[in-house]
């Protein structure tokens, strides 16, 4: 199924920007949940519950939550076809500050686990599925690269928008036509930063006003507060691209070629992994892919529903 986008997106900034700021889902309320992390913070989850064996476990982009549009279209789109949902969020997205003198980023995959082990103990699930958009398609991949051993309780992954490569990807977001977005990704990333003032490094603070771009962001505060050198490091470390070829879930990767946070090595032609399965549609935009249709279902959600309701092609 191929995405096609309506008439009225006619390019890529309308296709990132019109579901972000005007599209409304109307979703049964979500039943919270606080879970405890290994390292004394916490973690904020919304559950959507229909009595299911069957689980998806959605993860949001940079400075997104679980009450974002894609977030609740995803799990309405599942919830409505006979799966629980599981919406979290990252420490200090959940719109009350996390105790530890650190937040997330893209690489930090010790919270999915604990989310995944968490899902697991309730001992009701047959099938335990992941959906990550933008950043969350990032950490996604990573987790499932990486040798946690609650993965192998996951039947499938299908992932959005995600910066394979996040230096790349770091500088094509900087170009001038994105501005207002780094704009506002850095006026919320600096007041989580002055709201744990007194936990920071005074060198992270007396660097802070002069940032004005995501690199200089992550090279002064995400780096050095999460035990990366710097940006390159952290980038270096973290970029999904190094993880893919570990991965032994199926996973379905979907990354729009006209999506204007994304670089050309974002989109690979072939990693030799037979688990993973590249979609890369000409329109879409960065966790776009609008539809309009009686259900309100978006071209993402129904390309996830039949991937993951699909016949199971685990290796």
């Amino acid at each position: 199924m191929e995405y096609t986008r309506p008439i009225l997106l006619f390019n890529r900034h309308l296709e990132t920007i019109y579901p972000a700021l005007l599209r409304h889902v109307i979703i049964s309320p979500a039943r919270a949940e606080r879970i405890p992390t290994p390292d004394g913070d916490f973690l904020d989850l919304d559950w959507y519950d229909s009595n299911s064996d069957k689980l998806i476990i959605i993860s949001h982009g940079l400075e997104g939550n679980s009450k974002r549009a894609y977030m609740l279209g995803m799990a309405k789109a599942f919830f409505s076809s006979g799966f629980d949902a599981l919406a979290w969020n990252y420490r200090g997205c959940s719109g009350e500050m996390n105790f530890a003198p650190r937040f997330y980023h893209s690489g930090a995959t010790e919270d999915l686990d604990t989310v995944v082990r968490h899902a697991m103990k309730q001992s009701k699930y047959k099938s335990i599925n992941l959906i990550g958009f933008s950043l969350g398609g990032n950490l996604t991949l990573k987790y499932l690269g990486e040798e946690h051993l609650s993965v192998g309780a996951i039947n499938k992954a299908v992932v959005f928008s995600v910066p394979l490569d996040l230096d790349s990807s770091c500088m094509a977001l900087s170009r001038m036509e994105n501005w207002l977005y780094v704009r506002r990704f850095l006026k919320s990333l600096k007041s989580k930063i002055k709201q744990k003032r007194r936990w920071m490094d005074i060198d992270m603070l007396i660097h802070l006003n002069s940032i004005s771009t995501l690199r200089e962001f992550d090279d002064h505060i995400t780096g050095p507060l999460h035990g990366f050198k710097n940006a390159l490091d952290y980038y270096s470390q973290c970029s999904s691209k190094n993880f893919i070829q570990q991965i032994k879930t199926f996973t379905l990767v979907i990354n729009a070629r006209n999506d204007p946070f994304l670089s050309p090595d974002c989109f690979p032609e072939n990693f030799g992994n037979p688990c993973i399965q590249f979609h890369y549609p000409q329109h879409g935009g960065h966790v776009g892919f609008t539809l309009f249709n009686e259900k309100n279902l978006y071209w993402s959600e129904i390309r996830a529903l039949e991937f993951i309701s699909g016949a199971n092609q685990k290796l």
